[in-house]
């Protein structure tokens, strides 16, 4: 995005003193004698304030939420700002990546699409390396980078968006042949599962599997070979839940959480979420007040952070995270469908990419919190404790208003 009002610096300059409005790096700013200040353009600010009090409001609740757990003796030697602090770090990191992002044209993303996958699949095949990758109760998903933990899962979740698009574009002539079509974008799919699986992080690559599958579909594929994606997809997933004890147990104890032989196993955190949003009822008890966050409710600060804003701000609380969250991933699909509209496909895919991630991942979470689905490890995006899903959030939110403020200088005239 180059200069739309002034086609050099010197003319950037002279529009801006006679207080026209210029164009630099993809900004716009107006500037006048009666008013120094500089006004942003081309930015959609609503979406930009909604995820800016998601990541506020994130913050205060994951102290809050993390606050007494220094109290337990085996982590007495933290501090009660312990993963507040860690949370700032990562958003810091996070918004500061997102801005170099955001400078990316989506040209670039396109020209990236599969060395970024190929990237992805190698981080999470190294994830799985002993001395390489962090095991933390019993699951192995994480690289060690000092101030923060990387999971490569977050990014293989953008990097698949990214494929995918791409791969819709590139394969618009074969859309009706299901083998040519839907096939090779199935393996690409099947071997980031291989490896999430082996972590084991199923969540995650049902998080992939329902990005990847979106994008077919919004991008061409008829409905006939959706739904025969769709009923391959859920063979699979009853296929592995099927053959793993301890996932068929989840689902058991989902049915009935309160029974006296999963209270306190595998029932133990949907019960103490929902006893967390039952005594929130309408208003909640108040910021802090929360009584679940004090070693009852495992995980409060990551999945289960909802189910904290339910007790401390109530049915009130919840009811606005959910508003906040449909309206965010109705805004980023609008973005798409604008792209698309047009005929910028890849960038209006992979804004729809970011709007089905943002929109299934929450989905989930708040059902787990609510009781509404089995316990699933997926955190809340933009708001639960965790340093690469924040930063990769955040780099979405930034690829979407890159594509916005591109779609806008080309309804202006101009050229992305």
């Amino acid at each position: 995005m180059g200069l739309v009002w002034g086609h050099s610096p010197a003319a950037a300059q002279s529009g801006a003193s006679q207080g026209l409005p210029v164009n630099l790096g993809g900004y716009e700013f107006a500037r006048s004698p009666q008013n120094a200040a500089a006004r942003l353009y081309g930015i959609d600010q609503t979406l930009l304030w909604v995820v800016v009090a998601l990541l506020m409001w994130g913050m205060v609740m994951v102290y809050s939420a993390s606050i007494a757990i220094p109290d337990n003796p085996r982590l007495v030697r933290l501090t009660p700002t312990y993963y507040l602090s860690r949370h700032v770090i990562s958003l810091v990191i996070g918004a500061t990546v997102a801005l170099l992002a955001f400078q990316v044209p989506m040209e670039t993303w396109e020209k990236w699409a599969r060395p970024l996958f190929v990237i992805s699949l190698a981080l999470l095949a190294l994830v799985l390396i002993p001395y390489i990758g962090k095991n933390i109760n019993g699951a192995r998903r994480w690289i060690g980078l000092g101030v923060m933990n990387f999971q490569p899962s977050e990014l293989a979740k953008l990097a698949t968006i990214i494929y995918a698009a791409d791969y819709m574009v590139r394969k618009m002539d074969v859309k009706e042949r299901f083998f040519r079509a839907v096939l090779p974008m199935g393996a690409a799919v099947a071997v980031a599962g291989v490896f999430l699986l082996a972590e084991p992080d199923m969540g995650a690559f049902m998080v992939i599997a329902i990005i990847a599958m979106g994008i077919l579909f919004l991008g061409g594929v008829n409905a006939k070979m959706f739904f025969m994606i769709l009923g391959i997809l859920v063979f699979a997933f009853v296929l592995m839940i099927a053959m793993s004890p301890w996932r068929r147990d989840r689902i058991f104890a989902y049915l009935d959480p309160f029974s006296a032989e999963y209270a306190l196993g595998k029932g133990y955190q949907l019960t103490h979420s929902l006893i967390a949003i039952g005594r929130g009822e309408v208003w909640g008890v108040g910021l802090g007040g929360s009584v679940e966050k004090l070693h009852w409710l495992p995980e409060a600060h990551t999945d289960f952070l909802l189910a904290v804003i339910g007790e401390e701000f109530g049915l009130v609380g919840l009811t606005i995270v959910i508003c906040m969250f449909l309206w965010l991933a109705r805004r980023i699909m609008v973005i798409g469908r604008q792209a698309i509209a047009l005929d910028k496909v890849f960038a209006g895919l992979v804004a729809q990419g970011v709007g089905i991630w943002i929109g299934f991942q929450a989905f989930i979470n708040m059902g787990v919190n609510l009781g509404a689905l089995p316990t699933k490890g997926l955190t809340l995006p933009l708001m639960s404790y965790g340093g690469s899903a924040i930063m990769m959030n955040l780099i979405a939110i930034a690829i979407v208003l890159r594509i916005d403020a591109e779609n806008k200088l080309m309804m202006r005239g101009g050229r992305a």
